[in-house]
């Protein structure tokens, strides 16, 4: 095949942004490797400008699904552009969202559903089936273990962008167990912020009215930010550092915040915990705390006995009222309580939870901080100081006529949250802004789009930690009461049943738009563990490494050509939904995978009836009766979507997004917009600067015999310990973390030509002081070896290193994009540093979140 250069493939127009177009410079060697004419001679720019087709739709490749325009020729798509109304992307497309269209026409797409003909565990030898053929095969595994022990099937997502109609829909009509992958991006974030303010997702500002902001290893230039991709925040941060916002980074690695940051911390890799108590130990110590908000929503008044435990009356947790003199319950009318003190009830001793955290603070100075960090003890004194003063404590509001708290001070951060300290450190994180009473506040400390408390706020304070056997990812057991469902943790239970109280090994999976064997960490783990599964399907674009190793069947997905949905597309200030509509018919023999999910029910037995999987939708979507999808009747997808559109008020169905890709965008009222403004304040619950029930899970986990690498961090106020990784070796004298690049999305883009022709290869960057120390220059090949501290076990990969002055001497990274060994166009860009990352005790978060920390060593040489 000749190679696809970006001279070859692109053209860029002279309008607003370099729009990417199929050109007609494609040779004739290329369009003989598709299985049918796609593009004929339609894809010149001429014929572009001389009528085309604009169809709205939604990005595909990326996590935010900006809005897109498709302009197609004779059928087929040839230009791709921001939509300009779209809240999220304005008329923008990232590298990705532009090269895309390279993705549509990749010769190397899976073309028609594949069966294997060899043995597993090895490169697969493949022979084309038909659609009916491929989904009786699977159907007929799945009905079989379905009727035997629903337990036995699990099915794993990668990408899910109909979170209705495959997470839950076809997932509750089969039994399945499903499996995530949250807990290798940000889930440690999301459980601490659920259990603590209930709020679900990571941290982000209000960017519109904040002030400072402490950006936690955002990778801004690079990747996205909390639950957004790329676009939208780097828009929203610049239009506030115009403003005049301040920016302090806390990144072991500059990365490209350099010109956007008024101050780097280089901070250690793993002990963000450290920094967050010592900024809420100057904090306290300094009087810089919003008493009304620590009192009137957050636990911190109530009552603690000298067993960690609070006090109750009749079930009801107890306060020390300063009006009557006494403990009162938390909720009686006319009471003030006290925030700080010691007393007695009863005879016995307590302190409010306030005093407690106060007392627990004192250990954690600056000066001690330093240590811990290897950050000034004056810098991370400062920073306590400006953010004390630039909260404004006290200070109100008026938008909309409405009276609100004003704190403008936020955080920025998602991917950081998985490390071994994960859940406390955010949970950490958290609490500091708490003092400052700027959890939702006008310019403060923001996390979910969903303007509600989320259901885990009462679920994560209210588990009951069970006796074995457990479930296959160990849900409510000993060892991860909170638990982020972790797929390596899932492995190594396959292989180690015993160890972790098991009493099945799952038989059949169904992985959706997943690569385990080269997305999850700890790739040995996984190559093992899949050799248990005795039937494994694969729903997906392109032929994956776990696709290659370990599927029987193959169902080959459409990309950008099908429906999906429905989708919110808010930018936090404005609500509008979208769905990905097709721009054009499926290429080759693919099919979108609600076709494939419908067919796929309807052979196994779960389509039709009561409980069905269009029963399910019905629920799923919230069809209102007018609607409903007849139980017994095979629905069309296009259909589906018309119903979900006029069940939602929208009159024309469908086909308002067909013509406006997007429903009308309205801004979100104050009333709504801000927590504080909510009728009753904050959803009228008590934010939990005190986890009670985490020391409940604790003395329950050692009641059952836990080892204490489990049950350690379950503490009801985040301490500090040293992280498992330090105590490797000596020679192990670096840490490993990994990065994201724009060019890429996870595993999903590597392979684009004009992607891959920009980032081609991975890459060890090092500080170059650390570097010559060991004798190595800029360019040379290295081997990158880590060290487990708990199994002692060591991995090793090679790759060239690059000078990056910008990262700190005792740290290196790698970028996840890397390790394919499929796809002909990605397959030489060197490893991944998942292989060298370990999943197991020391190397995840108390939830099961994974870490992506380790301690490695560098050096040169062949061997």
């Amino acid at each position: 095949m000749g190679s696809l250069s970006r001279r070859r493939f692109l053209e860029v127009t002279a309008g607003g942004g370099a729009a990417v177009v199929v050109a007609s410079q494609f040779g004739d060697d290329i369009l003989d490797q598709f299985s049918s004419p796609l593009l004929g001679e339609v894809a010149s720019k001429s014929a572009l400008e001389s009528g085309s087709t604009v169809v709205p739709t939604t990005c595909w490749i990326g996590k935010q699904d900006c809005g897109m325009l498709a302009h197609l020729v004779d059928g087929r798509v040839v230009k791709l552009e921001g939509h300009p109304d779209h809240p999220r992307n304005r008329g923008t497309l990232c590298p990705k969202g532009q090269a895309q269209i390279m993705a549509f026409y990749d010769p190397y797409r899976l073309k028609a559903p594949l069966k294997r003909i060899n043995e597993k565990g090895v490169p697969g030898e493949w022979v084309e089936v038909s659609w009916d053929e491929a989904l009786t095969i699977v159907g007929d595994r799945v009905r079989e273990v379905m009727d035997r022990d629903p337990r036995l099937l699990i099915w794993q997502k990668g990408r899910s962008k109909a979170k209705e109609f495959y997470d839950n829909a076809f997932v509750e009509a089969v039994g399945a167990t499903k499996l995530g992958h949250g807990a290798y991006c940000s889930d440690a974030a999301y459980r601490a912020e659920e259990y603590t303010i209930g709020f679900h997702g990571g941290f982000h500002p209000d960017f519109r009215h904040c002030r400072y902001l402490l950006s936690w290893g955002w990778n801004m230039v690079n990747a996205g930010g909390n639950k957004l991709c790329w676009i939208t925040w780097p828009q929203q941060f610049l239009e506030a550092r115009e403003r005049g916002m301040k920016v302090v980074t806390l990144d072991p690695w500059r990365r490209g915040m350099g010109p956007h940051t008024d101050e780097w911390l280089p901070i250690r890799p793993g002990t963000d915990l450290a920094f967050f108590l010592a900024l809420a130990n100057v904090l306290v110590d300094r009087g810089y705390i919003d008493i009304e908000y620590l009192t009137s929503h957050t636990n911190s008044p109530f009552l603690v006995k000298e067993d960690g435990f609070f006090l109750r009356s009749e079930g009801k947790e107890q306060v020390w009222d300063t009006v009557s003199n006494s403990a009162r319950p938390f909720d009686a009318t006319g009471i003030s309580p006290a925030l700080e003190g010691e007393y007695t009830v009863g005879g016995e001793k307590v302190k409010t939870s306030f005093q407690v955290f106060k007392e627990h603070l004192a250990q954690y100075t600056p000066t001690w901080a330093a240590s811990v960090c290897d950050l000034p003890a004056s810098t991370i004194g400062n920073v306590a100081e400006e953010l004390g003063e630039n909260a404004l404590i006290g200070s109100k509001i008026v938008l909309e006529g409405v009276e609100l708290p004003y704190r403008p001070v936020g955080l920025m951060a998602y991917h950081v949250a998985q490390q071994e300290h994960g859940f406390q450190a955010s949970r950490a994180a958290t609490i500091v802004f708490m003092l400052l009473g700027a959890i939702e506040a006008v310019g403060g400390l923001r996390v979910d789009f969903t303007r509600g408390i989320h259901k885990n706020f009462s679920v994560l304070d209210n588990i009951v930690v069970k006796d074995p056997p457990y479930n296959i990812y160990l849900k409510d057991s000993k060892f991860f009461p909170i638990n982020s469902v972790n797929p390596g943790i899932m492995a190594l239970a396959m292989l180690d049943p015993a160890k972790y109280e098991v009493d099945y090994t799952p038989e059949v999976a169904i992985l959706h738009m997943c690569n385990p064997l080269l997305s999850f960490l700890d790739q040995k783990v996984f190559l093992e563990a899949y050799k248990k599964l005795k039937f494994v399907a694969v729903i997906d674009a392109w032929m994956s490494e776990t696709a290659d190793y370990f599927a029987d069947i193959i169902l080959p997905a459409a990309t950008i050509e099908k429906y999906e949905g429905p989708i919110n597309v808010t930018d936090q200030y404005s609500d509008a939904e979208s769905l990905r509509l097709p721009p054009m018919d499926p290429l080759f023999k693919t099919r979108g995978e609600i076709d494939i999910y419908i067919d796929l029910c309807e052979k196994v037995g779960v389509l039709y009836g009561e409980g069905g999987y269009i029963d399910k939708l019905n629920s799923e979507l919230k069809l209102s009766e007018e609607y409903v999808l007849d139980l017994n009747l095979k629905p069309a997808v296009r259909d589906i979507f018309d119903r979900w559109a006029k069940s939602s008020g929208y009159e024309e169905g469908i086909e308002r997004f067909e013509e406006f890709g997007i429903s009308e965008v309205k801004p979100i009222p104050v009333n709504k917009l801000y927590a504080p403004a909510w009728d009753p304040p904050y959803g009228g619950i008590k934010h939990r600067l005190y986890g009670e029930s985490l020391k409940r899970y604790q003395d329950t986990m050692k009641e059952k015999g836990t080892a204490q690498a489990f049950w350690q961090d379950y503490t009801a106020l985040p301490t500090w310990r040293e992280p498992t990784m330090e105590r490797s070796p000596s020679d192990y004298n670096l840490h490993l973390i990994s990065h994201h690049k724009i060019e890429y999305k996870q595993s999903r883009s590597t392979f684009i030509p004009l992607l891959n022709e920009l980032e081609p290869e991975q890459r060890v960057e090092m500080n170059p002081s650390a570097a010559r120390a060991r004798g190595i220059a800029e360019g040379d090949e290295v081997w990158v070896e880590s060290h487990n501290a708990v199994t002692q076990e060591t991995r090793r990969v090679r790759a060239k290193v690059e000078y990056v002055e910008g990262i700190r001497p005792d740290t290196v990274s790698m970028s996840h994009h890397y390790g394919f060994w499929v796809h002909p166009k990605a397959k030489d860009g060197g490893p991944t540093p998942n292989f060298l990352f370990f999943t197991g005790e020391g190397y995840v978060a108390m939830t099961a979140d994974q870490s992506f920390h380790v301690k490695v060593k560098v050096y040169g040489g062949e061997d």
